[in-house]
């Protein structure tokens, strides 16, 4: 099976968990879940444009986008005016839009609410996140 190019979307200081989970998910031979992971890793820097470049890159090479969708998905950063969005994850998801990626959502509850950015678009969603989930939503993508 081909490893789909996946960026995943999450709030790093809330989330990170279920990011790492997909890792190690990916790494262990005995799941099926597979992917060519497309996040970057951490961007040590506090120029956000440094930060918007990467991020975009990584995006523009994958053709997914997998946002990870917790209570604080459309927290407003401290740093929103720069990044032109309200926060991380809603750039990344004006830019998967904009590079067509496929997209696909895991609401880690059901009353979380998507990135702004992604209200206007076409998505497969999900309810909890399983392997099996995460395969199912990322192949109806």
């Amino acid at each position: 099976m081909a490893k789909k190019k996946v960026f995943v979307s999450f709030d790093y200081d809330h989330d990170k968990r279920y990011k790492f989970l997909l890792e190690e998910w990916n790494a262990n031979p005995n799941f099926d879940f597979v992917f060519d992971d497309k996040t970057p890793r951490e961007i040590n820097t506090s120029n956000i444009d440094r930060i918007k470049a990467g991020i975009t890159i990584k995006i523009k090479d994958a053709t997914y986008s997998l946002f990870i969708v917790g209570k604080y998905a459309n927290q407003l950063h401290k740093d929103n005016r720069l990044i032109g969005y309200k926060n991380w994850m809603n750039f990344e998801a004006y830019q998967s839009i904009q590079n067509n990626n496929k997209l696909a959502v895991v609401k880690l509850d059901k009353s979380n609410t998507v990135p702004e950015e992604l209200t206007e678009s076409s998505y497969w969603h999900i309810l909890v996140f399983t392997e099996d989930n995460i395969i199912d939503v990322l192949n109806k993508a």
